[in-house]
């Protein structure tokens, strides 16, 4: 959806750092409505934010490490989500000297190393130039085919589009389209949502 479209405050609602005012929040099956999000995150529901914070002045490596909560402990596994993010090489590097689109991808990695089921990326594409935006969703793919389920909450549609199997549409917090991507330009409320009626390119 466009920006106020409601992708951030419904991935805060899932991720219980809003709590809804009615209606259930459903995991793998069970109700998970107002579990603490670090409780989430043990059963498999990890999520990323639109802002990157990394800990500006620790390693690559020891932001992975922080992030899922594993410092002190072996390397290796953290080593390997580095490299399935392209940032092995970069790994003693303070996270401080890292570009805009490698700090994207410390937040995906970050997400990754606590082993998610579902993985809610929050805008990962924002800000990146057109080959960054490839390189993230070129990630996304391999997490995806490695059997994660991955949302993506994000309005450069052109290129999520390459990646998605399922396309929902949000504007001012509801539902217009759920669907295929390949029909959505051919909805008159996306495009109205959009363009204000315009015809919609993908």
């Amino acid at each position: 959806g466009p920006n106020g479209a409601g992708k951030t405050t419904f991935f805060n609602l899932i991720t219980s750092h809003i709590r809804p005012d009615s209606g259930k929040v459903y995991f793998m099956g069970r109700d998970v409505t107002g579990r603490r999000p670090s409780q989430l995150a043990r059963m498999g529901l990890v999520r990323t934010f639109q802002i990157v914070r990394p800990l500006r002045n620790l390693t690559v490596l020891e932001n992975v490490q922080v992030g899922a909560g594993i410092v002190g402990t072996d390397t290796d596994e953290v080593l390997e989500v580095l490299s399935l993010v392209g940032l092995d090489s970069k790994s003693s590097l303070p996270a401080g000297l890292l570009t805009h689109g490698e700090q994207k991808k410390l937040e995906v990695a970050r997400a990754l190393a606590m082993r998610p089921r579902a993985l809610l990326l929050d805008e990962p594409l924002g800000g990146l130039t057109y080959s960054e935006a490839e390189e993230v969703l070129d990630v996304i793919k391999q997490v995806n085919r490695r059997g994660t389920t991955v949302v993506i909450a994000e309005h450069r549609l052109r290129e999520v589009f390459r990646v998605t199997k399922r396309v929902v549409v949000m504007d001012q917090g509801r539902v217009i389209y759920d669907g295929p991507p390949e029909s959505v330009s051919k909805s008159t409320e996306v495009v109205k949502a959009y363009l204000g009626g315009r015809a919609l390119e993908i």
